[in-house]
């Protein structure tokens, strides 16, 4: 039986900790795919209802997929062990969970490997970093390492440049933080412009073209605030550039080794001096993944079903850029029952008809009576994107789409993109986008 577009249906099993890639599932599953979704999460229950086919054990339908899509870290072992099997698979390796879960391991492996690393010194006890402060004075990022770098905001970047700020950070945190943070990361700060590189890697290379990214990490504009996953993206593709060659492509023999199949990101800080590498992103990015398919131009299924095989092709994507903004509501700062019990069921509607959701991308819901409704607990609810041959085009479609959504007490940050005009001039200047 053929879908939509012409070809074979193919079916996809997404396999989830927590609720993530409903997005590109149901943009595949309405490509005329076949979809079905595992979450792990007991408080995703909800999530997804009316749109995805949702499994209660994922192992149960391994043989019914063609392409079980592992969409976080700390799937490797399991794709690894299909991939071995001959089962189609894109998502993480043993490898590359280990990249992005420890700190230690990412920037060991990127020396390794000849990427510029920032100096950064490890710490399991707080006495000995603050006996290191002490002796050697200057400004620090801190960075929580194993679990407790899940929890954005515990992550302090330094502004005092004799490390003042640092030090009495842990002075006055270390008995809160025993139980928290076992161990942590104090790196030297490195101003400069923070861009992501990633890609898409088929098992034995990248493919072509590469995407360019920067993340909006902050809650606030003028990046005030806590920090977050990610309140919005600017993105744009190219060949390989100079960012790429000194940092992704490096990667490659290592993660052929592997048995990688699916998408890697390297977020840097680049300045006048060079290029420095932060951390690694072994899995698609959120919001990153659907703005991403909406620059990519052949339908979404087709796409992974080809990257799952190892072929090597073009990926036809857009010109001009690609932008996300991240759209939530209370219960996305809170987690007390009655923020949540405020906000869960709430419609999302539109002020004008939008049948076909065109830049509308779904978070933490579900469809009711055909309108879509919050789910879940974290008040993540849509993100909305735009494109243009300018950045100014892509953040005036996308806030003109935001404009249309009606939905109580929604937030998200205004200035998504606005950096680019000062950053593109460095970045120029630097070289590190030539081809």
């Amino acid at each position: 039986m053929n879908n939509k577009n012409g070809n074979h249906k193919i079916n996809f099993l997404f396999v989830s900790w927590e609720s993530l890639s409903g997005d590109i599932a149901w943009k595949i599953l309405k490509e005329g795919n076949l979809v079905k979704a595992y979450i792990e999460r007991a408080e995703d229950y909800d999530v997804y209802d009316g749109i995805l086919d949702k499994v209660k054990k994922w192992e149960d339908h391994v043989d019914w997929a063609d392409v079980v899509v592992f969409d976080d870290v700390g799937f490797g072992k399991w794709a690894d062990n299909l991939r071995k099997k001959g089962k189609l698979v894109v998502g993480g390796s043993k490898y590359t969970d280990m990249l992005e879960d420890n700190r230690e391991v990412g920037q060991t492996e990127m020396k390794r490997v000849g990427m510029n690393v920032l100096p950064h010194w490890y710490f399991a006890d707080y006495d000995s970093a603050l006996d290191f402060l002490q002796k050697s004075p200057s400004r620090y990022v801190f960075k929580p390492s194993g679990e407790a770098q899940d929890f954005k905001d515990l992550l302090f970047i330094g502004e005092e440049e004799d490390g003042r700020d640092i030090l009495e950070l842990l002075q006055s945190n270390k008995k809160a933080w025993k139980s928290k943070i076992k161990t942590f990361q104090l790196q030297k700060y490195a101003a400069g412009v923070e861009i992501g590189v990633g890609g898409f890697f088929n098992g034995k290379e990248f493919l072509y073209p590469i995407n360019v990214n920067f993340e909006h990490k902050r809650l606030f504009p003028g990046d005030l605030g806590p920090l977050t996953g990610d309140m919005g993206e600017l993105m744009f593709w190219s060949q390989p550039n100079g960012l790429f060659k000194a940092t992704l492509n490096r990667m490659v023999p290592d993660l052929a080794k592997s048995g990688f199949i699916g998408y890697l990101d390297i977020n840097c800080i680049v300045n006048a001096r060079g290029i420095y590498p932060l951390e690694f992103t072994s899995r698609f990015g959120y919001p990153t993944i659907s703005i991403q398919s909406v620059g990519i131009e052949m339908p979404f299924g087709e796409f992974l079903h080809k990257l799952a095989m190892g072929e090597k092709f073009e990926i036809p994507t857009k010109k001009g850029f690609q932008l996300g903004v991240c759209c939530a509501v209370v219960s996305y700062l809170s987690d007390h029952p009655e923020d949540i019990a405020t906000y869960r069921d709430l419609s999302i509607l539109f002020k004008r008809e939008n049948p076909n959701l065109e830049g509308i991308h779904i978070g933490d819901v579900k469809m009711v009576d055909g309108t879509l409704q919050l789910a879940g607990t974290s008040g993540y609810a849509l993100v909305v994107s735009g494109c243009g041959n300018t950045v100014e085009d892509a953040r005036k479609q996308a806030f003109n789409r935001i404009k249309n959504i009606r939905l109580q007490n929604m937030f998200y940050r205004v200035d998504i993109g606005e950096r680019w005009l000062n950053d593109s001039d460095l970045l120029q200047s630097w070289g590190y986008l030539n081809t």
